[in-house]
């Protein structure tokens, strides 16, 4: 597996929980045991994506550098007919 590949792998494990943790304290809000955890996975999860972020761009569409998809031609603007 490569490093880019792991790297993803922990950041969606840490996601996972951090989502986990959120549908529990959903049923059991003051349960401060569980705040704590959700806590302790929510800034694992901000480190990981930060690490993962600095290394491979943006995770979410809407900060990824660029916008490929706008640069032209279009493709009804080609000129070549088929």
């Amino acid at each position: 597996m490569s490093s880019r590949a792991n790297a993803m792998r922990k950041l969606q494990a840490a996601k996972f929980a951090l989502l986990e943790m959120h549908l529990y304290l959903d049923t059991h809000p003051e349960d401060l045991d569980a705040i704590a955890a959700y806590k302790k996975y929510e800034s694992k999860y901000m480190v990981l994506r930060c690490e993962y972020e600095e290394k491979y761009g943006s995770i979410h569409w809407l900060g990824a550098p660029g916008v490929e998809w706008l640069k032209n031609p279009w493709p009804w603007d080609s000129e070549v007919c088929d």
